[in-house]
């Protein structure tokens, strides 16, 4: 038709006036997943957290704790970690706007609000996994334990040793020894010579330095450390597949049900060797009663730590180092030798007999060995069996009853089944937390302030996780329940 003008796109108008202004609470529909943030949040009990939260204090108003945690969860949930960026958020993002309200908190205020409540932020993922036990989202019956090691906010440069700062102390005094002679060499000449002032500076700067240094070697001395950063002193150092780092070792415990986290924490220490009855023990405290079967994989074979949660009767599925690679067992290792306790001693597969030697006190195990070696240099098997000239020798653990017992556990079936699970049930979180996340390492400083970040990053996964089982109505119909 002529005169009619027919328009292919829509256009918007930023200088549209409306009769009556839309309210914040009309831009977020009733499924968008930040509804279940605020409704979390508001679950919470905040005098179990540690905060009191007082209407009637006096003195400037401070901003709402809640709102403050609402911000700090829902942005670590959607990779907005630095206090700019929460800052930016909170006058750019719609979501965020609803979340807080409209209020808008600048940066040294979230940085501040979250290095002072600490110990409050490390109690939010307990208080998730236990509303996650109460919505019978975690069962608790089998918990898998797992660590992942996590840059701290720390150089690897600014790791210390002894032998480093003795190194640098020689070289600070051997330059100051040259400052010195510079001096004395300017005083002779007395002409065309620079101001005395950068000297002077310069001898301040090294000598400041060299106080630091001296600091380091007494923090070295009196915890009795090889390492220590001088920029964040509780981290470790490690190494990884991208080389060496300065960092924590991050520890959490799943539930088998929905893999959601029951307990997170936090160590300084570059294995998990002895971290196994430790993460138990702070998950069976969540779920208030004891779990019936534990896992981890076999970077956690310490058998004294093992056998603390074996003597609670609770079943432990964790394969020994050499249970884990799979290697047949060969004709002359210590399985195929009969210990005879009634008589203290090993059998060896020619019926040669290896009795009791000594106790091992630096080493804490039971050495059995031949009395004469001629015995096993004369054998048909020597130099198989075992090339040293004082003869085989068989090392026995203290606790060697309790390692052959869970080395027994791990070979059941049904033991089998449960450790076929570890990886997609503990191995997800971490890679939600790295990659969904972009955590690539914390921003806070101290064990303190790690544990803090950690609990955060765990309440976020479990809330995504709600989100997927239970969906958005229904997750906030229970919440608010």
């Amino acid at each position: 038709m002529k005169g009619v003008r027919i328009m292919a796109y829509r256009y918007g108008d930023r200088y549209q006036m409306t009769l009556l202004p839309q309210s914040i609470e009309e831009y977020i529909v009733e499924d968008d997943p930040v509804r279940v943030y605020d409704a979390f949040v508001e679950s919470l009990n905040f005098k179990e957290l540690g905060i009191a939260l007082d209407e009637e204090q006096v003195g400037n108003p401070e901003y709402d704790p809640k709102a403050m945690i609402k911000l700090l969860i829902f942005g670590y949930s959607y990779g907005f970690r630095s206090s700019r960026k929460l800052e930016r958020a909170t006058y750019h993002n719609v979501s965020f706007m609803w979340l807080m309200g409209g209020l808008k908190p600048d940066h040294k205020t979230i940085a501040r609000f979250r290095k002072n409540n600490q110990n409050t932020l490390k109690e939010i993922l307990k208080q998730c996994a236990r509303l996650c036990i109460k919505l019978e989202l975690i069962e608790g019956n089998t918990l898998f334990v797992d660590g992942s090691k996590i840059r701290a906010n720390a150089s690897i440069s600014n790791t210390w040793t002894q032998e480093k700062c003795e190194k640098h102390l020689k070289l600070i005094d051997e330059h100051i020894e040259s400052i010195f002679k510079e001096c004395a060499s300017i005083d002779k000449k007395e002409q065309n010579s620079p101001s005395l002032v950068k000297f002077n500076k310069e001898l301040k700067n090294k000598e400041t330095l060299k106080s630091k240094i001296n600091n380091i070697m007494k923090k070295l001395k009196k915890k009795q450390l090889k390492t220590i950063n001088s920029t964040d002193p509780d981290c470790v150092k490690f190494k990884s597949i991208q080389g060496k780092h300065a960092g924590y070792n991050s520890q959490i415990v799943v539930d088998e049900k929905h893999g959601l986290i029951v307990n997170s924490d936090v160590v300084n220490q570059s294995n998990d060797y002895n971290q196994f009855a430790e993460q138990i023990e702070q998950a069976n405290e969540t779920l208030g009663r004891k779990c019936e079967n534990a896992c981890a994989d076999a970077g956690y074979a310490d058998t004294e730590e093992l056998k603390k949660i074996d003597e609670q009767e609770i079943n432990v599925i964790v394969p020994t180092q050499k249970q884990a690679s799979k290697k047949a067992i060969k004709p002359f290792d210590k399985e195929q030798f009969t210990f005879d306790s009634k008589n203290n001693c090993y059998i060896c597969p020619e019926g040669h007999i290896l009795p009791y030697s000594h106790f091992s006190v630096k080493k804490q195990h039971k050495l059995y060995r031949f009395t004469s070696r001629a015995t096993c240099i004369s054998c048909r098997h020597f130099g198989v069996c075992t090339i040293s000239k004082r003869g085989r020798t068989i090392i026995q653990l203290v606790n060697e009853k309790s390692k052959i017992k869970i080395e027994e556990q791990y070979k059941k079936e049904q033991s089998q089944a449960i450790y076929k699970l570890r990886k997609q049930k503990v191995e997800l979180p971490f890679g939600h937390i790295k990659r969904n996340l972009g955590v690539n390492a914390f921003l806070l400083r101290g064990l303190d302030g790690v544990k803090a970040e950690m609990s955060l990053l765990g309440s976020c996964f479990n809330i995504a996780r709600m989100i997927s089982i239970l969906g958005v109505p229904g997750l906030i119909t229970k919440l608010m329940s």
